[in-house]
């Protein structure tokens, strides 16, 4: 099919699709979940072209391999674990059976305790030494950091509890800043690490508690902690009854679902998150029962594959026209990147074709004035994602909310339209003659033909934001099925975190000889400069 695909995609490739673009073609190159839209309709896929990348998914067996994971299979084949984020948010207690047992009633119970401790928070029932919780500080790194981090800021108009921060680096700057604005005696400081031996995130951690310990008599008292160890956070000082653990079948990008969104559920409370869950699991269930050609994820996970595979794409922009969103691109290039950045394909064998792409971005219309050049008249094609509200949160600036969206609505037009060079002389021909108009109307031409997508939808609320979470976690399953490599392991990362762990003792001033002469040099540099 990849052959196919790509010969088709050699006989429409110089097409103008703004051609195509009608009344009709914008009904069938669009699909919905409720009231959620996603329109593909600006990009050159044509029914041909689509019919073939349906083939694409019944080839590699998405249906088969979906169905394989909600049921519990061990799909993470290099680790032998199942991947059940889905089983976090399944709020009616489906049966879920891995290795004949069947986890639900653990998830809910947890889900329960989440519950009760949050609300403990909320109304102060749980309070510092010095009084109510006024702040949060949820210290961890990847997906123990990006995804609450991300939904707590995306989900900022219903805050209603203590303020929140978050701490992932451990560059000393990040957490003296937090610190810096907090209360120690009114300070709930989560601790969110699996196995509680993250270095970044126990060195950040021992950090608060010191910081804690100048205030207060009981530091770890205003502790919580998401992990699994219980060795590890009683030996801390961490009360088991503020200990809130999840399965290996949960990784770390997927967690925000269970209690690494504590930090969420307190900020916007109990009954909000749960209706955050209940998004992602009409989400899940979309996935599971829409045939292809309505099914969200499968027809986004296929525009990326047209785009990259296909078409040689190799970066992705994703531009959130609402505010709220602006860590999403951050969130989702660890979504993507991190599950689909591989080079090797289930059987061990080298990947037939390139792996995901590139995932980057900022919300307009601040990219608008920073690297939208790029994408409009550079010599790469970027393809891009649009996401937008119909409204905002400020019903008095509503008016300012309508500019936002016609600032979307026309960067996705202007990039499928362009501007031909007898347009652009048109514009400066009252300045200009001659050679020097041919000369100045050419730097005013845009290429055009360059496709998006746009993701539409009412307002962002916790129900939406769970749906278009749920949305792109699906479209990377079905990438990573096409693609035939395992989206749910991560070794491209431990090699780095291997070399830090031997490099820490020569910055401190052993011997480091045997390291490359570049890195020798660089730790010279740095001693001779205080490190």
């Amino acid at each position: 099919m990849w052959n196919d695909l790509r010969a088709h995609y050699e006989t429409v490739k110089d097409r103008r699709f703004e051609t195509m673009v009608d009344a009709d073609r914008a009904a069938d190159f669009s699909a919905n979940l409720g009231d959620l839209q996603f329109d593909y309709a600006k990009t050159n896929i044509d029914s041909e072209g689509r019919k073939a990348l349906f083939a694409l998914l019944d080839q590699a067996g998405v249906g088969a391999k979906r169905d394989a994971m909600f049921a519990g299979q061990k799909i993470n084949e290099t680790e032998g674990r199942a991947v059940l984020h889905t089983a976090l948010r399944n709020l009616d207690g489906d049966p879920v059976i891995v290795d004949g047992v069947d986890v639900m009633p653990d998830v809910l119970a947890t889900l329960e305790r989440m519950d009760d401790f949050a609300a403990a928070v909320r109304s102060g029932a749980f309070q510092g030494q010095g009084g109510k919780i006024t702040d949060v500080v949820n210290i961890g790194i990847g997906g123990s950091d990006l995804g609450p981090a991300m939904g707590v800021l995306a989900l900022a108009p219903y805050h209603d509890g203590p303020r929140c921060h978050f701490v992932s680096n451990v560059d000393p700057a990040d957490i003296a800043g937090v610190l810096r604005g907090c209360d120690p005696e009114t300070t709930l400081v989560i601790v969110a690490s699996k196995t509680f031996t993250t270095i970044e995130t126990m060195t950040n951690a021992r950090t608060a508690k010191a910081w804690m310990g100048q205030s207060v008599a009981d530091p770890a008292a205003q502790f919580a902690a998401l992990s699994t160890s219980e060795q590890g956070t009683a030996d801390f000082g961490i009360a088991p009854d503020r200990v809130f653990g999840f399965e290996d079948w949960v990784g770390g990008r997927y967690s925000m679902w269970g209690p690494i969104g504590l930090s969420m559920m307190i900020a916007i409370g109990p009954d909000a998150f749960r209706a955050f869950l209940r998004g992602a699991q009409d989400m899940d269930r979309h996935f599971q029962a829409a045939a292809w050609h309505e099914n969200l994820p499968a027809l986004l996970a296929l525009v990326g594959i047209w785009h990259n595979q296909i078409c040689g794409h190799a970066t992705r922009a994703v531009l959130p026209y609402d505010n709220n969103l602006s860590r999403l691109p951050a969130y989702l290039q660890q979504l993507e990147m991190e599950s689909n950045g591989k080079g090797v394909s289930m059987d061990g064998e080298d990947l037939a074709v390139n792996s995901g792409p590139v995932v980057w971005g900022e919300p307009g219309t601040n990219g608008q004035h920073a690297f939208y050049q790029l994408i409009h008249q550079g010599t790469r094609v970027i393809p891009c994602e649009f996401l937008v509200a119909a409204r905002g949160h400020d019903d008095d600036l509503h008016h300012q909310h309508q500019l936002l969206v016609a600032n979307c609505l026309a960067q996705s037009e202007a990039l499928m339209k362009g501007r031909d060079l007898d347009e652009a002389r048109g514009k400066v021909a009252d300045k200009f003659d001659g050679a020097e108009l041919e000369r100045q109307a050419k730097h005013r031409v845009f290429p055009g033909n360059r496709p998006s997508v746009t993701i539409a939808y009412p307002k962002l609320d916790p129900h939406m934001l769970g749906q278009i979470i749920a949305l792109y976690e699906h479209r990377v399953f079905v990438e990573g099925v096409v693609l035939g490599l395992n989206s749910y392991d991560q070794w491209g990362v431990e090699l780095g975190k291997e070399l830090a762990t031997a490099l820490q003792p020569i910055i401190e001033g052993a011997d480091a000889s045997g390291k490359d002469g570049s890195t020798s040099g660089l730790v010279d540099f740095l001693r001779s400069h205080g490190v």
